[in-house]
Order: C-alpha cells, then structure tokens, then sequence
C-alpha cells in the first residue's frame, strides 16, 4: 500500500465510479481498476461492491477509508518534510471562496508568486462548505472560508472582516421595497455558501417566501443577472462597489449581525509545516492583515 493507491482508492469512494475517478486522476480506467484489485488482493478483502452504475464501498472499504486521507497526508508530509531544507519549493494548493479570490487575494498571491517563484501555488475557489471538506480531506492545505468555523480538527486564524450587503436591480430603492418586488428570486452560489444561508435567513426572518434560487460559479454573472433586474443577492460590499458606483446595481446596508461575517484561514491540525506554507502565512502578514496566530 503505497500514496498513490490510497488515492485511488479515496478518489472511487468519493465519486463512486471507477471512470470518474480516473477521469479526475488523470489517468485510464484500467489503471484505476487495477490499483484497486491489487489493494484488495493485498489487504485480503473487497472494499467495493461492482455494480451495473458504479461501485459501493463494502464495509471494509468504509472503515478504511477515514484512514485513507490521513495516511495518504502523512506519508506525503513525511516526504515533504525530508526535502525540505527551508527554501520554499514544491507544490502549495489552496483553496478560497469565490468573492475572496477577486476582492482580497490577487495582491498576494502575485506578491507570493514574485517571492518565491520555485513554489507551484495551485488555488482552487468552491463554498465554505466545500473547501472545509476538501481541507479535512486532505485535498487542499489551506483554505479562507466564512467563519466562524469550530472543527475540532482545524486551526482557524480569522484573517480580514468582510461587510455583507444586499445588492439588488436599481429600482430597488430600500430594504422595504423588497415586499413589491414580483417573484422574490434570490441569485447565488451554490448550496454550500455561507452567503447563501445568511441570504435566506435574513429573508425569512422577513417573511419571504423565495422561489428556487438561481445558482452561479462566478461573482461577475451573479452581478450581471442583478444588474438585469432578475434578483437579490448578498455579497462583500467591497465585491460590489464597482458595480454599485457604475449605477448597475444598488446596495443595501444591513444591521452587523446579518452584515459582518469573519474570513478564516483554516487548516489541519496534525499537518506538517513546510516552508512554503511558512512562507505564504507571512506574506498574508505582510499585507497587513491581523496577525496570524492560529486559534485553538
């Protein structure tokens, strides 16, 4: 049992298929099928029942796999740990919330990259949701997300404040409009966004019924649909302030326990510390953000 066959093995439980988790490794399917036989025939027992449409994890395969993401980090700290002879280098993957990634994030990570050219920064955006999943999972090293965020498993450093707003289409002149508005549809990211759920909480605490929501990957469509007239949304007023000033759409202050949300840096406890990412925490000091001690 070596990294890459626990690699295999997570990716197939995760995504249930033996193809799609060689189209994800970049790989062929027989290779995925032949990494898991040899696994079985090794372990001596079935981790996964073949079925017509994917596959199912056995009971063996599920009380293996908490361990698969663990040992798979481990042995790849471990390796990271040998080489590193405190030059920054290799690979840094990190992940970001999509608003974070356009509004506080390219001044850093262009400062990093000019710094320390010999490390591979890979940033990957998704939701809250998501990106704690994918640190826990060991498939990122690092990510900012919406706090507040308590995972026993997690350091969190609370790294900027953000000020959330309600950005609706120009006509919209208050808050208490929001009631002549015909067919409330709220525009979003998709479920797993902590924006999402304050959105929907701050509205049914008006009592509004919202019809199904229209989700988007990008900042720039969410604003563009608002802009449009189709609906609401909720977002980093600094996110907005370009669109807001241009006149596309209006904005709307909240009171600060529906408004203030906390972006976090959070990663694993029992991960090694290379260099690089030694190397990225100070430049996010650098930028003058609080200082970055993590939180127990």
């Amino acid at each position: 049992m070596d990294v890459s066959d626990l690699k295999v093995f997570e990716a197939v439980a995760r995504l249930g298929s033996m193809n799609r988790a060689a189209l994800e490794l970049n790989t062929v399917q027989s290779n995925v099928t032949a990494k898991i036989r040899n696994l079985e025939l090794e372990l001596g027992v079935q981790l996964f029942q073949r079925q017509a449409r994917g596959v199912q994890l056995t009971p063996a395969g599920r009380r293996l796999l908490p361990f698969s993401p663990k040992l798979s980090k481990l042995l790849s700290d471990a390796k990271t740990a040998a080489l590193d002879d405190g030059s920054p280098n290799g690979e840094l993957e990190i992940g970001t919330l999509e608003t974070t990634a356009a509004l506080r994030l390219p001044t850093v990570l262009a400062n990093f990259a000019r710094t320390y050219p010999l490390v591979r920064l890979v940033v990957t955006t998704g939701t809250t949701c998501s990106l704690v999943s994918d640190v826990l999972g060991c498939r990122l090293d690092s990510a900012f997300v919406a706090g507040p965020i308590g995972h026993p498993d997690l350091l969190h450093t609370p790294v900027f404040r953000e000020e959330l707003v309600l950005v609706a289409p120009r006509s919209l002149r208050s808050l208490e409009d929001l009631g002549f508005l015909q067919n409330l549809q709220t525009i979003v990211f998709r479920i797993g966004c902590s924006y999402r759920l304050r959105l929907d909480t701050f509205l049914a605490s008006r009592g509004f019924l919202v019809t199904q929501p229209l989700e988007f990957g990008s900042v720039d469509a969410i604003l563009g649909c608002i802009a449009a007239g189709v609906g609401i949304s909720l977002l980093p007023k600094g996110v907005v302030a370009s669109a807001w000033r241009d006149g596309r759409v209006s904005i709307h202050e909240l009171a600060p326990e529906d408004a203030i949300v906390e972006t976090e840096l959070i990663r694993r406890r029992d991960t090694y510390v290379s260099s690089a990412m030694s190397a990225f925490l100070n430049c996010l000091t650098s930028e003058r953000f609080p200082t970055l001690q993590a939180a127990e």
